[in-house]
């Protein structure tokens, strides 16, 4: 369903944000009032609240306007808006590289994240281009971390949204990303790294562990700057799977820490807002035959990592030649 309301949601989008869903207590466990309970839930929210609701923008699952004469029902749902907290602008523009029926590609820019997580709402990619292309139905094919810049394929048509998806989660779309880190002298030129990788919740970094790998990368190494310990090195990555944030923990796992990492190998203290020391991670292209039209697909960034030396053609040097796909890697 498209329009003014998506599919499993009673409410349209408020400037490219979903409504929020709240699991009420099931009967006997809380308020007899739906309103009552919303009020004890939200006590900071409660002019917002009590502004939505008579507004008639609190609603149940079918789209009736909530009341305190509502009845409740065990495992229901209610839906209303939730205003975003301020957030500092990310002071760079989302770059639309393709747009038609099916997909929106664009060029995401360092620091902003992908789709609404935690203190990031508005400053999000789906949320700007939601709001920017008039879209209420796009969504994310795959995701990128907030940290890294560059391609990013969205799905605008809810119809053909799974085949798309389900093309990322077989590992049949190609992905090289272009990184920025330190050279020490003798790294080899090409380097695999093959590992289980767990992402704790709550836990910033994530951890490489004992057991079956389920993240591999190929990397390598295409050119050199510089000398001693200061010597630096543009390296290309190649992931077969796609673990959160597999090659941030890859690179510092080999010892070569990506530039401008702020959580491998040590967490620092960088201040909300502070936009001055890019990742230098880039997902440089992404090619794969698409399921709708059968037709191949590749699309490029038009961005540069800042930490290499400007004016040089980045990746222009073929390195060694490029991984074939890890075998079985299309799960389709």
């Amino acid at each position: 369903m498209s329009g003014s309301r998506r599919r499993g949601r009673p409410l349209p989008l408020r400037d490219g944000v979903d409504p929020v869903r709240i699991r009420l207590a099931d009967p006997g466990q809380g308020p007899r009032s739906i309103v009552e309970e919303l009020r004890r839930r939200f006590p900071d929210r409660l002019p917002e609240l009590d502004a939505a609701l008579e507004a008639g923008q609190v609603v149940t699952a079918d789209g009736a306007a909530v009341t305190p004469a509502t009845r409740r029902h065990r495992g229901m749902d209610v839906w209303m808006y939730r205003t975003p907290d301020p957030e500092i602008p990310v002071p760079h523009q989302v770059e639309v590289l393709h747009r038609d029926d099916h997909l929106v590609v664009v060029d995401k820019p360092h620091f902003l994240a992908t789709t609404p997580r935690a203190g990031h709402v508005t400053e999000t990619a789906l949320v700007r281009l939601r709001r920017d292309l008039g879209l209420d139905d796009l969504a994310p094919a795959h995701r990128l971390d907030r940290l890294t810049a560059g391609v990013l394929v969205f799905t605008a048509d809810p119809a053909r949204r799974g085949a798309y998806q389900d093309l990322f989660a077989a590992r049949c779309v190609t992905k090289t990303y272009l990184a920025v880190a330190p050279a020490p002298a003798g790294v080899a030129t090409v380097r695999e790294r093959s590992s289980r990788i767990l992402k704790t919740r709550g836990v910033l970094q994530a951890a490489e562990v004992a057991g079956e790998p389920d993240a591999h990368t190929r990397i390598t190494l295409l050119d050199t700057r510089g000398s001693g310990p200061d010597r630096l090195g543009l390296y290309r990555l190649e992931p077969t799977t796609g673990r959160t944030h597999q090659l941030r923990v890859h690179m510092n796992a080999l010892g070569t820490p990506i530039l401008g990492d702020d959580l491998y190998p040590h967490v620092l203290d960088v201040a909300p807002g502070d936009f001055t020391r890019p990742l230098q991670l880039l997902a440089s292209e992404i090619a794969f035959t698409d399921p709708v039209t059968g037709q191949p697909r590749r699309f490029t960034t038009g961005r540069s990592l800042e930490a290499w030396n400007r004016g040089r053609d980045q990746g222009a040097n073929p390195g060694n030649p490029r991984s074939a796909p890890a075998p079985n890697s299309c799960k389709l």
